[in-house]
């Protein structure tokens, strides 16, 4: 992280300011997903704890997409996506990387279906590389 955006991240979080992860968000060269373990990171690295870095990928989202009565944490009655971890990420926010499965949609996908999906992707991705270079090959 630069220096700059780490000391504007430590001042929004001394002045209140809720900070909300965003690099899932469809820029070019971050891969959803991967990306995020590296942010929770940043913020960390940063000043926040690793609680409020977790907060800013779960629960403020939610709360700032106006839809935390749904989801953005584990309660009774909201949707059931989440990620079960090998290890506690409070204690070393890396630990976000060490996942044994995931829920979605109410679907258990545990590690070794999430490595199949990830295999598959990156046998998809080689297989058309060329289609999205630019300029074209043809």
């Amino acid at each position: 992280m630069v220096l700059f955006q780490a000391r504007l991240v430590k001042a929004f979080q001394e002045a209140g300011v809720p900070i909300v992860a965003g690099t899932d968000a469809g820029t070019s060269g971050v891969v959803p997903g991967f990306s995020l373990h590296d942010e929770l990171e940043l913020l960390v690295a940063a000043g926040l704890t690793p609680r409020e870095a977790l907060a800013a990928a779960t629960r403020l989202p939610a709360v700032w997409l106006g839809v935390d009565q749904e989801r953005g944490t584990i309660e009774i009655g909201k949707a059931a996506d989440l990620v079960l971890l090998d290890a506690d990420p409070l204690a070393d926010i890396a630990n976000t990387r060490r996942i044994h499965g995931v829920m979605l949609n109410g679907r258990w996908l545990d590690r070794a279906t999430l490595d199949a999906m990830l295999l598959d992707l990156a046998a998809w991705n080689t297989a058309n590389k060329d289609r999205f270079t630019w300029p074209p090959k043809r």
